[in-house]
């Protein structure tokens, strides 16, 4: 396989959260829409289920669009917890509701602490991995019978732990979603097939019953853990690119690239497998392959400016990584892997 095909494989088959998020850059080219396909099955849309009490913590804008389906075409008693004293916090308290750029309203209870007492069948936590730990002892306490954390880490058994096995559950969101400054939600859900996945069967249904595309991924927490990489390289590439205004160079390119390479040889050293298919394919391409596609990105100006802003997310997963890596004894993966922390 010729190299510029080797790259071209590589392009298709990243299946990243990052890429979806990519998409929703608002003045991004038609022409530059990624080829984006998980290559799962299309199930179709179930009956509606009867009436859910949900809680999502996080009022972005993968919770806000969560929420407003799961309220508007779902039909579930829907709580919205934000940041309190948030801008965003502050416009859901004023309208009471989700509202979309065409004036839609999806009715929502607004908190900005999760009510311990209530409970809610399914707790969706849509922050960040290293925004989790400021509501965890929150969702420890709660009474809901399951909570769903969908972002990315490296160490999904810690959260497991938090909050008990029987009720944990992991997903990765892939809708496309801008919030205006006036709150207002703009959301394109199903783009090009795109699936949100998650590890249990009935919140899957529960999505597909409210308009929000999914399907299941039967090793949920293996999966975030092989895609903590590529998100870490997405989003160093990215600022590394928006420093220097137009690109990452191939150096910081190419680092990345054996960066990823270490995160995957930890990944196996602790005793798991390379998953899916298409990070093992990264995993056994030359670190150049890898570099190319990760510098064309980066010049990519939409792609770079909207996953540069994920910096903070990206350091925490290089410590976590980095962190796994010496505690190994593997001192030459954890110096890779701490080289593509984003300067």
């Amino acid at each position: 396989m010729s190299s510029y095909a080797l790259i071209g494989r590589i392009w298709r088959l990243s299946d990243s959260r990052l890429l979806a998020d990519w998409r929703t850059k608002a003045d991004m080219d038609a022409s530059l829409r990624w080829p984006y396909d998980i290559g799962m099955p299309s199930i179709a849309t179930p009956a509606p289920s009867a009436p859910l009490l949900i809680a999502i913590v996080g009022a972005g804008q993968i919770g806000s669009t969560f929420a407003f389906q799961l309220a508007h075409q779902g039909r579930h008693q829907v709580t919205v917890v934000a940041r309190p004293g948030s801008v965003r916090s502050a416009q859901l308290q004023g309208d009471g509701a989700i509202v979309d750029v065409n004036g839609a309203r999806a009715s929502v209870r607004v908190l900005d602490l999760l009510d311990e007492q209530t409970p809610y069948d399914l707790v969706i936590v849509t922050l960040l991995a290293h925004q989790v730990d400021a509501v965890l002892s929150d969702l420890q306490r709660s009474a809901a019978k399951c909570v769903q954390f969908m972002f990315n880490t490296f160490d999904p058994e810690r959260l497991q732990h938090a909050v008990g096995a029987e009720r944990c559950s992991f997903g990765m969101p892939f809708v496309q979603a801008m919030l205006g400054t006036d709150g207002r939600l703009k959301a394109t859900i199903g783009a090009a097939g795109q699936k949100t996945i998650m590890g249990r069967q009935r919140w899957v249904d529960v999505f597909n019953a409210a308009g929000l595309p999914a399907v299941l991924e039967p090793d949920m927490r293996l999966w975030l853990r092989c895609h903590a990489p590529l998100c870490v390289a997405f989003e160093s590439v990215s600022v590394a690119g928006e420093r220097r205004g137009g690109g990452a160079s191939w150096g910081e390119a190419l680092v990345l690239a054996r960066g990823i390479h270490a995160c995957f040889t930890l990944i196996e050293n602790l005793g798991f497998a390379v998953y899916p298919r298409s990070k093992k394919l990264l995993y056994n391409s030359p670190p150049s392959a890898v570099a190319a596609m990760l510098w064309f990105m980066s010049r990519i100006r939409s792609f770079r400016e909207l996953l540069a802003s994920g910096k903070n997310e990206c350091c925490v997963l290089v410590d976590v990584m980095a962190e796994a890596g010496a505690s190994m004894q593997r001192l030459d993966l954890a110096s890779k892997i701490k080289a593509m922390r984003p300067a």
